[in-house]
């Protein structure tokens, strides 16, 4: 595959999807409607800056909590792979499934990746804050791994602070 699908952007309605997460739970788009939740992509599970990344949203989960927002981690592992992350850093939340990376694929965020003089296809690191009615509040594109989490957080209190929420 070269290239990618335009990714989404703030404003833009989720796509349909349905996947299963670690446990065999089907989440899809149209169980999260009247949910907030941020969708985060990562490359794989295990690596460095995906465990940051990982585990940064695991240090705030009382804070996404308090906010009513459900985190969902989303990568093209397996679910064997998705359960030992989890079991090793000790995460809170949900992985969900994208093995062949049509989730991916459908928020414009896998494609075309350079990586220590390779090009290859693959995730592009990206966040998505979803409100209740399925839109995108905010999106992060080209995060940085490790302060995504507190990013996300920031802005979703003050888009709050600034709705009177």
């Amino acid at each position: 595959m070269k290239g990618k699908a335009q990714p989404l952007h703030t404003g833009d309605e989720v796509p349909d999807f349905s996947t299963r997460d670690e446990s065999g739970n089907l989440i899809s788009k149209s169980s999260l409607l009247g949910t907030s939740y941020l969708i985060y992509f990562y490359p794989r599970d295990n690596t460095p800056g995906c465990t940051a990344q990982a585990c940064g949203f695991r240090d705030l989960i009382q804070d996404y909590r308090a906010l009513e927002v459900l985190v969902l981690g989303v990568s093209g592992d397996s679910p064997a792979s998705h359960i030992k992350f989890i079991k090793k850093n000790k995460l809170p939340y949900p992985l969900l499934m994208d093995e062949d990376h049509q989730i991916a694929l459908s928020f414009g965020v896998y494609g075309e990746k350079k990586f220590m003089g390779r090009t290859f296809d693959g995730i592009h690191r990206s966040s998505f804050l979803v409100g209740p009615d399925g839109k995108i509040i905010k999106a992060y594109h080209k995060v940085k791994a490790k302060l995504n989490p507190d990013e996300v957080l920031a802005d979703l209190i003050r888009i709050r602070e600034e709705a009177g929420q």
